[in-house]
């Protein structure tokens, strides 16, 4: 064999073993994205209220081991940021608010990656904490940034249960109680995920439950529309 064909063939070799290790690390990402979301499921739908907290920091852990990991990945980001949202919650207490704030800062960073990963999670969760933050002088939260991000996830994923459970929520807490009926009823019709069959059973759980309690409240406002 000649030396530039030994040298082709080597170059063919180093182009293939960085082809492979790439395709690696994208499966380990991969793998490490289901088993956050796995984490948070479990936490979120199957753990007594009690033991939530500490079910959630595993996960956290979890998620800021795959954020160092994977930088360049926006998903892990969303994971940690989702995970930090919902321990927010759990916890309580003058704690919540800077988990809220790291959450929303984390979004943004993953928005810069890629804005429209986990089909618009970034736009759902950010529309979610600015619904639910109290507003200045205390927190961030802001309605009208709310509709604005939570429209975005709309446009991002029109048929999904997260983007339509997120903003019929918030419409509910603005007395928009026929167009949070539509998009509970789109919640309900969305397709399945695959891989987060636990998240969409629970969120789907979580859609009937908040559809029932909007009739048995506001079924005059329903019917007026």
């Amino acid at each position: 064999m000649s030396y530039r064909m030994r040298t082709l063939s080597l170059v063919v070799l180093l182009a293939n073993c960085a082809v492979s290790a790439a395709a690696q690390s994208a499966g380990d990402a991969d793998a490490a994205i289901a088993q956050i979301g796995h984490r948070w499921a479990t936490a979120t739908y199957a753990t007594p209220e009690d033991r939530q907290v500490a079910v959630y920091q595993s996960a956290l852990d979890d998620a800021q081991h795959a954020t160092a990991a994977f930088p360049a990945r926006a998903e892990p980001k969303i994971w940690q940021a989702i995970v930090l949202a919902s321990l927010a919650h759990a916890q309580g207490g003058l704690g919540a608010l800077g988990k809220a704030k790291q959450s929303r800062d984390l979004l943004l960073e993953a928005e810069k990656i890629d804005a429209n990963a986990m089909d618009g999670s970034i736009y759902s969760t950010l529309g979610s904490l600015y619904a639910k933050v109290p507003g200045w002088p205390i927190g961030f939260g802001d309605k009208k940034k709310a509709r604005a991000y939570l429209d975005r996830a709309i446009e991002v994923d029109p048929a999904g249960i997260d983007a339509n459970y997120f903003y019929a929520d918030f419409l509910i807490d603005q007395g928009e109680y026929a167009a949070a009926q539509a998009h509970l009823e789109r919640a309900l019709a969305a397709p399945p995920r695959p891989g987060r069959e636990d998240a969409d059973e629970g969120r789907r759980a979580e859609a009937k439950k908040m559809l029932s309690m909007l009739h048995e409240k506001h079924a005059g406002a329903l019917a007026a529309n």
